[in-house]
């Protein structure tokens, strides 16, 4: 999100710097042109909330368009862009690549420095503040209703919230995830747990990872990042899971400097060192976790749905092996994804152009990103739970098509799915936060003796002069 999986990889600072590769997707039927003011060569209706008249002529340029090496998912680009088409002949879209990942953090803030955005940009819910701050991003709020958006009453609203300020809306969404515990249920079998039943509580957790551990040749029974941003992205996903918070409800202050904050390291600092349920090998980043539990070596650790794909994909791991619970603890599980926000500036015809192709490529089940009988056919993963980002009728017809098209086996995500804990943001400046979190969490696993009261206090100052900062 992106892939959700990118989200992840960003989220957790661990993209590698990339160059910007333009690419021209499918030719729009018909010609347009736009020049560099937002001008077209027609003019639709001058009512914001009004669609777009399909005898607008305008050029949309849209981030993220699947490079190359994805034939897949460059196949089914093409295919969306000359469906869209079809009811808007006269919208020439050009996508734009990049080459391995979608976007990186120092790369994505030059880029809002030099106001260089295509007309359509990816984003990520974190981001919005940072857009706002550069002025890049369009209140589309007028441009974005029942009409333009038929779909818009069944998308959680807490998804929707992560793109408003003040009210109003500044992007739509792609996907959503929030964060369970995801088990290798071989492992489970062999030491006498019930995959169909992943531990519920922190202290189920910590006995189900003494008995894996158990079973000897290195495996681990839980796992835990510390390097990266990670650990600190993952040391917030505990917290947020027994009901804590990392930043006050003014935004200034730190907030896990407290019973809570300190119930946690405490018990991952227990796990690692009284029962040795975590592995010797720690600092670990995203990606290690995956190696270690598709090679049967760890039993259990947080995640997000997608790390599933991504598992079988790239790693070579088999669905079965895998299953997925709620995030222990249960009070609310950390919560993040993916949208699309449009240039500030760029013409009105461009914004509703805009607004008609997201609503047709991400917020239409059947239709593109939400068309699983064709994700199954090219070879796509179909079946992993999120993104779900729909409420009502409409969750439910899409739920239908995942199982009817799945490549997996749905079952095993079952107790994920049918016990939904509130999802709860990222806190502000997540990236800098996570970074001073790490230094808690890679204390936490690698140091035995640690001071766990000073760690916590040490890093509450630290993050109260980040989120003084402007």
């Amino acid at each position: 999100m992106r892939s959700a999986r990118l989200s992840r990889v960003r989220r957790a600072g661990a993209l590698t710097l990339v160059s910007a590769l333009t690419l021209t997707a499918l030719a729009a039927c018909g010609t347009s042109s736009s020049d560099d003011s937002g001008q077209t060569d027609h003019r639709g209706s001058s009512d914001p909330a009004a669609p777009l008249d399909p005898k607008t002529k305008v050029t949309l340029t849209i981030d993220c368009m699947p490079p190359a090496a994805k034939a897949a998912e460059l196949k089914q680009w093409k295919e969306d862009v000359a469906e869209f088409n079809k009811t808007y002949p006269n919208v020439t879209i050009e996508g734009r690549s990049t080459p391995g990942q979608c976007l990186e953090p120092p790369r994505f803030t030059a880029m809002l420095k030099a106001r260089s955005q295509p007309d359509v940009f990816y984003t990520y819910f974190t981001d919005l503040p940072q857009v706002l701050d550069h002025d890049g991003a369009e209140d589309i709020t007028a441009y974005v209703n029942d009409d333009t958006v038929p779909l818009l009453k069944d998308i959680d609203p807490g998804v929707l919230a992560s793109l408003k300020h003040e009210g109003r809306l500044y992007g739509l969404p792609t996907s959503n995830y929030t964060m369970g515990l995801l088990i290798n249920r071989k492992l489970f079998e062999r030491a006498g747990l019930d995959p169909d039943s992943p531990p519920r509580t922190w202290a189920e957790v910590r006995t189900a990872a003494r008995k894996i551990a158990r079973l000897g040749d290195g495996i681990a029974g839980f796992g835990e990042y510390s390097a990266g941003n990670t650990g600190g992205w993952h040391y917030t996903a505990h917290v947020y899971s027994v009901g804590g918070d990392i930043v006050d409800a003014s935004g200034t202050k730190a907030a896990f400097d407290d019973e809570l904050g300190r119930r946690v390291a405490e018990n991952l600092h227990a796990m690692r060192w009284e029962d040795d349920s975590m592995g010797e090998t720690q600092l670990l980043k995203w990606g290690d976790l995956q190696k270690q539990i598709s090679t049967d070596k760890l039993g259990m650790f947080l995640a997000a749905p997608d790390d599933i794909a991504y598992m079988v994909q790239q790693l070579g791991a088999a669905y079965e092996n895998f299953g997925m619970g709620p995030i222990p603890g249960g009070r609310n599980t950390l919560a993040g994804g993916n949208s699309y926000m449009i240039k500030k500036g760029i013409s009105p015809d461009k914004i509703k152009a805009a607004v008609a192709w997201l609503n047709f490529k991400n917020l239409t089940p059947g239709k593109g990103q939400f068309d699983w009988a064709r994700a199954k056919a090219d070879g796509l993963p179909v079946g992993v739970p999120q993104p779900n980002f729909w409420l009502h009728e409409t969750k439910a017809k899409d739920d239908a098509a995942r199982a009817e098209h799945a490549t997996m086996p749905v079952e095993n995500f079952k107790p994920f799915m049918d016990n939904p804990v509130p999802g709860k943001a990222e806190p502000p400046k997540a990236q800098e936060i996570y970074k001073v979190l790490d230094n808690v969490m890679s204390a936490l696993l690698t140091n035995e003796d640690a001071d766990i009261d000073k760690l916590l206090s040490t890093a509450a100052s630290q993050v109260d002069q980040v989120l003084a900062q402007r």
